[in-house]
């Protein structure tokens, strides 16, 4: 909707404020079927969950959530986002997500910059693309021994049941439940925490309005009630594709009083809501809506008041953030499904993309092999004629449950360079006429060298072996030679500093850890980079340390079973200034606390010296009564000597005091 079009939605909304006797709402005859989705479809987003629960843990080091996702039999597709909220510019708390599923799953996991660790059934979830996060197997446990097992490493935050979700965003340090401990309850609504979108669309209905002539259609929303009560926006985006003057049509949105609406529509149409709304070209802009029934009969009433003799679309939903209507109806005849039975053979759904992504490539033994398991092909609904390598004359065998494809280094077609053996996957499947193909390598690990750098300036020239405390240190991994299919990431790094310091955690799930840790840009070959700074506050300070860091080499395809992972490390020694070393960078701790010391000794003495003075050059006058009241001097002596001795316990005095 333009500008241009806003004086006709309103007055085609004064022209419907006329109102006709409710009495219509009870009589209205509208047989409500179900409506193929060629004509109308339905998907929303929510924060409304089966069973679910949110607590409060501000105090604890480890956020914990706990997500159980049911997915009908075979192979589902899922998007998993979190998303950090920033506060005050600090760092995300490290993650805790358990992740239980019962069937096979695609995960397309999105945690950038979130130290996360995942606790996952490694039989059952597969990774379209690297995670990059720290890994636990999630032990077979029911359900409420999985709550138990994942309370025993932290208060749990969040946990939630979904049925079939196709995406989900979780939102880090949002709950603001009430509760202290997470148990899970029925029909519970999440609110910012958790919001998910379900892989079936909304059931759409329509029929036809008996004795009202003419073309308009009606798409009439109802939104549920939900566990909460707070104030609510919800974003409708209507999209109808006919042209701008095919379309006579008016929005029913119904929903609880706290809900208002937020329309984002395509053409421009007669508007009746509840509560109040606004357009999104003009999203300041709020209209007043008007009371509407709750009921379907009620709401079909309406419609027929409003002179539409079609009901396009009637769907009831619960509470959601945001609803996405599309038909093609345009005032036509309309099309609904009399059965929701299937009377025409599936249509083949099989995706080559998804497909070519389930082959694993294992390495071993100076021969590559590939995998492909039947039972994921099944559920792709993927008939395959034939699975070889760039030589065709190189076919995989039938081994009951999957297809193996295995060739020596030597043979098959393979290209051989001194780090990587490549080759070419070969799938020819019954639906595509052309077969598809995916790039598989193995890398030569004894070829391959990682190296840790340490260096004194960002950049990167003269290595070291050295850092001394309050100086910044630059780090660089790298391997050589260097090999363009794969991806060099750092996943994390810590400094053992021994029993006198312990260790001191840099990086953790590819996340810098602390203030006085920063993630740098690669170098241009791609190396991974970072910096840090060191402090000491306790005595001794530690003569060495050993720097030691987790890399993994990670195929720019996503392969996940070709990931390589290494430890790399290195020895640094440790630089203890003396007092001499107190220059413009600072001063250490043994020289603040010599010079501390030093100043109060000569406080001290300094002190006793006037007192001596102050007491044998007085006139004898004034020097007898001291004489006469010797205890109570010896109480001011003491007296004096305890504010003397206090001053250890503030520096800055006895630095003045000199």
């Amino acid at each position: 909707m333009d500008r241009g079009t806003l004086p006709l939605a309103v007055a085609l909304l004064l022209a419907g404020c006329s109102l006709s006797p409710t009495s219509l709402a009870e009589t209205v005859h509208c047989d409500l079927q179900p409506v193929g989705p060629e004509r109308g479809e339905v998907t929303y987003t929510t924060s409304q969950v089966s069973k679910g629960c949110v607590a409060q843990a501000p105090n604890a080091i480890l956020e914990v959530h706990v997500l159980f996702l049911e997915f009908p039999t075979g192979p589902s597709q899922l998007e998993l986002t979190l998303q950090a909220s920033k506060q005050n510019g600090t760092r995300p708390r490290e993650v805790l997500l358990v992740l239980s599923v019962n069937s096979s799953v695609f995960l397309h996991l999105q945690a950038l910059g979130i130290p996360l660790h995942l606790a996952y059934n490694s039989s059952l979830v597969t990774f379209q693309e690297p995670p990059g996060v720290n890994t636990t197997e999630l032990p077979s446990f029911p359900k409420t021994q999985i709550l138990e097992w994942a309370a025993e490493r932290g208060p749990i935050t969040s946990a939630a049941e979904l049925n079939d979700p196709q995406s989900i965003l979780l939102r880090l340090g949002q709950a603001q439940g009430s509760l202290s401990f997470c148990m899970l309850e029925a029909s519970q609504d999440m609110g910012r925490t958790l919001e998910w979108r379900p892989r079936t669309p909304a059931l759409v209905r329509g029929c036809h309005l008996e004795g009202v002539a003419g073309h308009k259609e009606a798409h009439i929303l109802r939104v549920l009630p939900g566990h909460s009560a707070g104030p609510r926006t919800v974003t409708v985006k209507v999209e109808l594709s006919c042209a701008p003057g095919d379309l006579d049509a008016v929005l029913i949105l119904q929903g609880p009083p706290y809900v208002s609406w937020l329309i984002d529509a395509n053409h421009n149409m007669q508007i009746w809501t509840t509560g109040e709304y606004s357009l999104k070209i003009f999203p300041e802009k709020n209209i007043r809506g008007f009371k509407l029934p709750d009921t379907p009969q009620g709401l079909l009433g309406e419609a027929r008041m409003l002179n539409a003799s079609i009901v396009a679309s009637f769907v009831e939903l619960p509470l959601a953030s945001i609803v996405s209507l599309h038909a093609s109806s345009c005032g036509g005849r309309l099309q609904t499904s009399p059965a929701p039975i299937q009377t025409t053979p599936p249509k083949d759904t099989c995706s080559p993309e998804l497909l070519m992504s389930l082959i694993q490539t294992k390495c071993a033994d100076d021969a590559m092999t590939l995998v492909l398991k039947k039972e994921l092909v099944a559920h792709l609904k993927c008939t395959i004629t034939g699975l070889t390598f760039w030589d065709p004359s190189c076919e995989a065998e039938d081994r009951g449950d999957k297809f193996v494809l295995r060739s020596a280094y030597s043979s098959c077609g393979m290209q051989v360079s001194a780090s990587m053996i490549s080759n070419e996957a070969v799938v020819n499947i019954l639906s595509s006429s052309s077969p598809q193909r995916k790039k598989v390598h193995c890398l030569n690990m004894d070829s391959l060298s990682f190296q840790l750098g340490l260096y004194l300036s960002p950049h990167f020239l003269q290595a070291s072996n050295t850092i001394e405390p309050g100086q910044q240190s630059f780090v660089q991994v790298r391997v050589s030679p260097s090999i363009s299919e794969f991806l060099l990431q750092l996943d994390s790094c810590h400094l053992d500093l021994g029993p006198e310091g312990g260790t001191v955690e840099l990086i953790q799930g590819r996340a810098a850890k602390g203030n006085c840790v920063s993630l740098l840009s690669p170098s241009p070959e791609g190396d991974p980079r970072f910096s840090f700074l060191l402090h000491f506050y306790t005595v001794p300070i530690p003569k060495t340390g050993t720097l030691s860091c987790t890399v993994a080499l990670r195929p720019k395809t996503g392969s996940q079973d070709q990931e390589v992972h290494r430890t790399v490390f290195m020895r640094l020694n440790i630089i203890t200034p003396d007092l001499s070393g107190c220059t413009s960078k600072g001063l250490v701790l043994p020289a603040v606390l010599g010079i501390t010391f030093g100043a109060f000794l000569i406080g001290a003495l300094l002190t006793a010296a006037l007192w001596y003075i102050y007491s044998h050059t007085r006139s004898p006058s004034k020097r007898e009564p001291v004489v006469a009241v010797a205890a109570p001097a010896s109480s001011e002596s003491s007296s004096t000597n305890h504010s003397i001795g206090s001053t250890q316990s503030t520096p800055c005095s006895t630095s003045s005091m000199a």
